[in-house]
């Protein structure tokens, strides 16, 4: 099954892309890769999930809600991957994720929470979805967002 029938499938509906907080851009296509900027958890009705992860280590965010963030941020990533490529249905394969989250010291169950970010998109190009990865704690992410995640990805012409 294609990507964009999955989306419908999994009734998602992408949201319309915010513009960049700086002086970037949000994709780079280059040759068969397309490199997505660095995208956080947008909350449907606006604003995003932020705050530290790790409630035992004196955070305000739950390893559950960091996933759901982190998943909310895959749903950005795959508006801006569209906007950039056109159709879904064009991807390869996501070659690489970079996942950054912001851990409450002590927290160091970084991988879970990018699981949210991966699901989504196994979910959506099954096993072309299973990317390589990296998923880090760091102390501070703008503007407080609780998650950022990165991505490479792979598209036919």
């Amino acid at each position: 099954m294609d990507a964009e029938a999955r989306l419908v499938e999994l009734g998602i509906e992408l949201p319309e892309d915010s513009p960049p907080a700086g002086l970037y851009v949000p994709a780079v296509t280059s040759g068969d890769l397309v490199y997505l900027s660095g995208s956080g958890p947008a909350r449907p009705g606006g604003g995003y999930v932020t705050g530290k992860v790790g409630t035992d280590q004196g955070g305000t965010v739950s390893l559950a809600e960091a996933r759901r963030a982190a998943r909310l941020t895959g749903v950005q990533l795959l508006t801006r991957l569209r906007g950039e490529i056109g159709s879904l249905d064009r991807v390869v394969r996501v070659v690489k994720l970079l996942g950054m989250v912001n851990t409450a010291p002590g927290f160091t169950n970084t991988p879970a929470v990018i699981d949210g970010c991966s699901e989504l998109f196994i979910e959506v190009f099954g096993e072309a979805g299973r990317a390589a990865r990296s998923a880090i704690g760091v102390a501070e992410l703008p503007f407080d967002i609780c998650v950022e995640i990165e991505a490479i990805v792979q598209i036919r012409p």
